[in-house]
């Protein structure tokens, strides 16, 4: 059995991510494994504990930094953020294409540890769009809101260390070319 995959999906936050993502994980063809990150942050409403993140106190976050459990992490608006390296890599050993989605931040650490990563950047169809989507989530105070903004317009800047870039104006349109570029690389 061949290594699977390690494919980092990124994107500023509100592009839709995880809604493109829903769009294309299922297919079997691809042999998909999300990795679940570990995060300090308050759950959100519908979000469960080892399903949509590692829910975790801030010392045992810290503990995982220090052990060098964490692929990559960051802090981001008060939160910590990171990706589990033994699942990552227990996945992959099973032949399974894990998937990351995770901040362009962490994506930089993931390819200085795996420079073979195939790395995907998601992009709003404008920053206008992007902010109507941010505030239309209606979750967070308008202090986070911008600062949301803020560091969106500074990761747009960072695209150039993607090799695929993909718009989401059409969430199908965009679950469709990420297949083709997955397909393409196993």
């Amino acid at each position: 059995m061949s290594r699977g995959l390690l494919i980092i999906l990124s994107g500023p936050s509100g592009v839709g991510k995880g809604t493109v993502r829903d769009a294309f994980f299922d297919n079997p063809k691809l042999n998909l494994a999300y990795s679940i990150s570990m995060t300090t942050r308050n759950k959100r409403p519908g979000e469960r504990d080892g399903i949509d993140y590692y829910f975790t106190t801030r010392d045992r976050f810290e503990e995982a930094i220090g052990k060098g459990e964490l692929l990559e992490w960051t802090e981001f608006v008060g939160n910590y953020y990171g990706t589990p390296l033994e699942a990552v890599e227990r996945l992959r050993n099973m032949g399974k294409n894990v998937l990351l989605e995770i901040e362009v931040e962490g994506a930089v650490q993931v390819k200085q540890k795996c420079p073979d990563a195939l790395t995907i950047f998601i992009v709003p169809p404008s920053m206008e769009e992007l902010e109507r989507r941010i505030r239309g989530r209606r979750t967070e105070a308008e202090e986070i809101v911008q600062q949301r903004l803020a560091k969106a317009s500074r990761e747009m800047n960072l695209i150039s260390h993607y090799r695929y870039v993909v718009c989401n104006e059409n969430v199908q349109e965009a679950a469709d070319i990420i297949t083709a570029i997955i397909k393409n690389h196993m």
